[in-house]
């Protein structure tokens, strides 16, 4: 195994986006990517394996019992990247099914730094992967992973996790398009997407009994005051969660409990919350069957095969650049 890691080392997005989101009229808002420093991408590990969150053990069901049903439909050579890849414990099946048939250049995409030294260590044993890891957006990423591909190479994306969910429609269908732009035609994605199910079960599974999700949602507003010298006081928030009907998405929100404000030096900023304002930091929305073949045909793709988990409902999706 031979790793690199293609760093971007500032935090300018950052103050971009903070100063953009908590100035903005309405509901304030921050990108949930920013959710995933070291802090919380070891937080999410420990949300993956909570018993109300069974969301990630879906995932891993369906990629070890198919994965090599998924590699049956593709065409070799195969360049493997991943948008998002976390630790890596669930591409393993992946990686390994592919490396029973040919030496794989695995990508994984990650703006967490934390997020890529985990995936590397996870993967690292995996004999005939080379894992160069990008640690950019995710669109840069899979343009300079496309430049990088020799003649001839089939490029499959892995975007699992349902992680697709977290792009508010029709923001989701944008992203699959852009993905498509850069891809040739022929190439292969492999799509995770949450299915709707009862709302009791997934506001359980987005505000756990022990506090974890809590912790990791109020993490981001730390997060701010290690990287941009704010003075939030994480006691006068509280993590919510809640089901949004009309779009069919699980919303967390950090809620002010008290009239306050909040200076972030970095940003040259000053924030001021009423009691019972809330910032937005994160949707997951939850697809039905045929709403994952609209947008996917939308994006200018077809879905080639599909795999579903029916003890939490969740779909594998294969879906191939026309």
């Amino acid at each position: 195994m031979l790793t690199h890691a293609f760093t971007t080392g500032s935090n300018s997005d950052l103050v971009t986006d903070v100063r953009l989101g908590l100035t903005k009229p309405g509901q304030k808002e921050l990108p949930s990517k920013y959710l995933y420093d070291s802090v919380g991408s070891a937080l999410f590990e420990v949300i993956s394996v909570l018993p109300e969150y069974g969301l990630t053990r879906a995932d891993e069901r369906l990629l070890r019992r198919h994965s090599e049903d998924i590699v049956a439909r593709l065409t070799p050579p195969t360049i493997v990247a991943e948008l998002g890849s976390g630790s890596g414990k669930k591409t393993r099946w992946m990686l390994e099914a592919l490396s029973r048939h040919q030496h794989i250049s695995y990508c994984p995409i990650e703006i967490s730094r934390a997020a890529l030294t985990m995936c590397e260590r996870e993967l690292g044993d995996i004999d005939s992967v080379s894992i160069v890891g990008f640690e950019r957006e995710y669109l840069d990423g899979l343009l300079e992973v496309a430049a990088r591909r020799r003649a001839g190479e089939q490029l499959l994306v892995l975007f699992l996790g349902s992680t697709i969910g977290n792009f508010e429609h029709p923001a989701d269908v944008k992203f699959l398009r852009q993905m498509r732009g850069i891809l040739r035609t022929g190439d292969a994605l492999l799509l995770g997407t949450d299915l709707v199910k009862p709302v009791h079960q997934l506001l359980d599974a987005y505000d756990d009994s022990l506090g974890v999700t809590a912790a990791f949602n109020l993490n981001l507003l730390a997060r701010i005051n290690r990287e941009l010298d704010a003075d939030f006081i994480l006691p006068q928030f509280e993590h919510v969660a809640r089901f949004n009907q009309k779009v069919g998405s699980v919303e967390m929100h950090l809620r002010s409990l008290k009239k306050q404000t909040v200076t972030i030096s970095a940003a040259g900023l000053a924030v001021t919350f009423p009691e019972g304002e809330t910032i937005w930091t994160e949707s997951s929305h939850k697809y039905s069957i045929a709403e994952i073949f609209r947008i996917a045909e939308g994006a200018g793709f077809r879905c080639d095969a599909q795999w579903i988990d029916e003890e939490w409902p969740f779909a594998e999706n294969l879906l191939i650049a026309e």
